[in-house]
């Protein structure tokens, strides 16, 4: 298995927005980083600015998303992050946080691939970790599912189904795509987070969204998306492959295989990650970031 040099973004960028679940204003900074750094997110609004590794053995149970804790620091949301810098290369950096989640921006991983790109990449003198899928991995029900399997080319292949039935505004779709920089921006880095018109009614009456609108995601109801439109016409599996990209990064490793979803997230995504490498811990190819 070939391998690349690891990266780290040239210099600071800054994001500002909205966070999707509190509605509070948000900023955002991606920071260079040394060598074996990994990722880690900062919470800059919390006292001594305590740092989070964004890692599988991080995650705290969460409905529709992905969070990281450290002690009483927690991170939500981080998914799309994630699927950007892993997608890009970026191996080391610190994202520094003043709240509790990103900016939501327009619900894909559009935003922080854009200032990943205005920062560039400078190359660093010790090659990526990496992992190969060595042997079938799979975990779920009979309603979804993920199996990792080893690959026959150097690359990670990500195959994602989407069904939720006949009575569904959303139609069953796949989407298939091999992993790179170039395909991530060309074919997935565009599609939006999405949801039924009842389930965000749910979520605001907890609290959440309550400076989103259905202008700034896909929300569906009987008759299709509610004041917006598809970039594509399958723009839901390709979220969800997105999505599974940024739970992958957080097994710490750059993939090797191929990965075949369905219906599957984030808490299936994750219990495939911590499945995938409990197997395959004698395999990795090992240069493990630093601890914070």
């Amino acid at each position: 298995m070939s391998t690349r040099a690891q990266h780290t973004i040239a210099r600071t960028v800054t994001i500002d927005g909205i966070g999707f679940l509190t509605g509070a204003d948000v900023r955002l900074r991606f920071l260079p980083a040394s060598v074996d750094t990994g990722i880690h997110f900062r919470r800059t609004d919390l006292p001594g600015s305590p740092l989070i590794p964004a890692h599988h053995s991080q995650i705290v149970p969460r409905q529709r998303r992905t969070a990281i804790q450290r002690g009483r620091a927690v991170v939500e949301m981080v998914e799309h992050v994630m699927a950007a810098l892993s997608a890009l290369e970026v191996d080391n950096c610190v994202v520094e946080l003043d709240s509790t989640e990103p900016p939501g921006g327009d619900g894909s991983s559009q935003v922080f691939a854009d200032a990943i790109l205005h920062a560039g990449l400078v190359e660093l003198d010790r090659p990526a970790s990496r992992m190969a899928i060595a042997h079938p991995v799979a975990v779920g029900d009979t309603t979804q599912t993920i199996r990792g399997l080893p690959g026959t080319r150097d690359v990670l292949t990500i195959r994602y189904s989407l069904d939720y039935g006949a009575n569904s505004p959303i139609p069953a779709q796949v989407h298939e795509v091999d992993i790179s920089p170039a395909t991530f921006l060309n074919e997935i880095v565009f599609a939006r987070t999405f949801l039924l018109e009842t389930e965000a009614a749910a979520l605001r009456s907890q609290g959440y969204g309550r400076r989103t609108t259905a202008k700034d995601l896909l929300i569906f109801n009987g008759k299709g998306v509610i004041d917006n439109e598809l970039r594509t016409p399958n723009e839901c599996a390709r979220h969800k492959l997105l999505d599974c990209i940024g739970d992958f990064a957080l097994s710490g490793y750059s993939l090797v295989g191929r990965v075949e979803a369905h219906r599957s997230g984030h808490t299936l995504n994750a219990e495939f990650i911590q499945r995938l490498m409990s197997s395959h811990e004698a395999g990795i190819q090992r240069h493990r970031p630093k601890a914070a």
